[in-house]
């Protein structure tokens, strides 16, 4: 049995300089099968070829394509049978949200490193379990798998850091600071320039236990991670709370916006309701926008009147966090 199956998408922006290192590092460790694949559509073909090797962990370094694309194929490929390894993810993306979740940040190799000292002496107590989001519309029937959705205003953001502001070369944390300010200008302001997001959608969301709610959104979010998880009053993780998706809702006006500012600067965003803010749990949402998409782990989903996304949460994954 291998330790470890690294599959890598030399295609991410964050491997076209660091891989070479990672490659020298893999050839010199028999525990490590390395698979690299050119596009999205040869994943479930690495996959088939990692299955043979039976490996303890599945790393996955890419960006979010190529982790949403080996989640769902894995999720529905089968090619593991009833007791897939658990899931690793190198902090190689633009948003690393899976990789920071799990505890990954920083550099992608030290991450790894990191990944094989654990797989090899204590690899049982790093072991967690997460749902995913699978998406599902007409376009999709059978569903597309993720951790995060942005929707609403938070997918126009998205799309603007990633259309507008990644093809300048900044870092990461530099595109992210313009991407907030040029937000919270378009949002205080009211404002609208080629230049800034459109920030704002009007949506309907359906709740199988909660319910309808509609309007006009600046924030939409949707997620199965546990650094967005909505805690009960006591501050524990119920098994209720632990198994629904989480969903945020910011309404576009001046309630919503200053609960958000407020509770973001406190650090408690999405741990609580307030004035124009909805938090609810739920295991099936459906969503409608007069216009508008939703962005799903990376990829993007229009959101029609009378074509609703229909957003479910699956079994239960296995993911390797670093802290224990």
């Amino acid at each position: 049995m291998t330790l470890i199956a690294l599959l890598s998408n030399p295609q991410s922006t964050g491997n076209k300089s660091g891989l070479p290192e990672m490659r020298a590092f893999c050839a010199h460790e028999p525990d490590i099968f390395h698979y690299e694949v050119e596009a999205v559509d040869q994943i479930a073909m690495a996959l088939k070829s990692i299955a043979l090797v039976k490996p303890k962990v599945l790393i996955i370094n890419g960006g979010d394509g190529t982790v949403q694309a080996t989640l769902t194929e894995m999720y529905q490929g089968g090619h593991f049978g009833d007791n897939p390894p658990p899931i690793a993810v190198l902090p190689n993306g633009k948003t690393n949200l899976i990789a920071l979740d799990l505890g990954a940040q920083g550099d992608a190799l030290v991450a790894l490193k990191q990944m094989l000292d654990i797989t090899r002496n204590d690899l049982e107590n790093h072991v967690v379990v997460r749902k995913l989001i699978a998406l599902s519309d007409d376009a999709h029937p059978t569903p597309v798998l993720g951790m995060f959705l942005g929707g609403a205003g938070l997918a126009d953001i998205i799309l603007y850091c990633r259309n507008k502001i990644y093809p300048l070369g900044l870092p990461n944390s530099i595109s992210h600071f313009i991407a907030a300010v040029a937000t919270i200008v378009s949002l205080m302001f009211n404002a609208s320039a080629r230049f800034l997001p459109v920030t704002s959608s009007n949506m309907r969301i359906s709740m199988v236990r909660h319910g309808e709610i509609q309007g006009n959104f600046s924030v939409l979010m949707v997620t199965t991670l546990e650094k967005l998880l909505l805690r009960s009053k006591t501050g524990k993780e119920t098994a209720e709370y632990v198994d629904n998706m989480k969903f945020v809702a910011v309404e576009n006006n001046r309630s919503g916006l200053w609960t958000m500012i407020r509770d973001t600067m406190a650090g408690r965003f999405g741990s609580r309701a307030g004035a124009g803010l909805h938090l609810e749990r739920d295991d099936v949402i459906e969503i409608e926008s007069d216009r508008g998409c939703v962005v799903l782990d990376g990829e993007l989903f229009e959101a029609r009147s009378g074509r609703p996304i229909t957003l479910r949460t699956t079994e239960p994954v296995p993911f390797l966090r670093l802290a224990a």
